[in-house]
């Protein structure tokens, strides 16, 4: 992540932020491009596997407050009120569409190493608190911009669930690409603040990458199961 700060030094913070999303966000992970897969397909995912990823993803993202909530605490930036107010209460809508989806699509399937993979992620998610809570100027609006920048990755394959289970996707109404940026370009500007923002972004992505991990690493054990 710091070749792609390097490489662009001469950018405002909203570039250096979309740099690094599509760098190291969800959508470059193999586990997300498993879930576009026909679920016929050998390599792709099947409902077992979907009911499995939004599990984890509640136990992630499901509870209140979340990352955003926290951080529209600890924003002290006019310029980002309207957008924390706005993507709080859409986020609130995403996490009832979660857990709607969690339903529909069954419990997790039993896999070996449940136990200690519930804890992984239950440690991410204190991990995500801790970040959102941060005292550090910029460092929790860094996570919550993450979090709304890599969502829509996110909620590709909670779409796929929703289908597979035999529900209808709801619209998604986080703030989109360009206000994301646009709210990052308003509040930066300071090197200390535009550092933590970085900051705050990539824990939140590298949470994230490790939670398709943990799945990718869950889905193969299954399969071996199988064999």
């Amino acid at each position: 992540m710091s070749e792609v700060t390097a490489l662009r030094r001469g950018d405002d913070i909203a570039q250096i932020l979309d740099m690094l999303v599509r760098a190291d966000g969800s959508y470059s992970h193999s586990y997300l491009a498993q879930a576009s897969q026909d679920a016929r397909s050998r390599d792709g995912l099947g409902l077992p596997d979907l009911a499995d990823a939004a599990y984890y993803l509640c136990l992630l993202h499901g509870r209140h407050p979340g990352v955003i909530d926290h951080a529209a605490t600890r924003s002290v930036d006019n310029a980002a009120r309207r957008w924390l107010i706005e993507a709080a209460d859409a986020f609130a809508r995403e996490r009832a569409y979660l857990t709607q989806v969690t339903v529909a699509a069954g419990p997790a399937p039993s896999t070996a190493g449940q136990s200690s993979c519930e804890t992984i992620v239950s440690q991410q998610r204190h991990a995500l608190d801790m970040l959102a809570q941060s005292d550090r100027r910029g460092c929790a609006m860094g996570a919550a911009i993450a979090l709304v920048l890599d969502w829509r990755a996110v909620r590709k394959l909670l779409d796929i669930a929703a289908l597979r289970a035999g529900i209808e996707p709801v619209p998604c109404s986080l703030p989109d690409h360009r206000a994301t940026l646009d709210v990052a370009r308003a509040i930066g500007g300071d090197p200390a603040v535009d550092r933590a923002i970085q900051f705050g972004m990539r824990q939140l992505l590298a949470q994230h990458r490790g939670l398709w991990d943990v799945l990718e690493a869950r889905a193969a054990i299954r399969r071996q199961q199988q064999d």
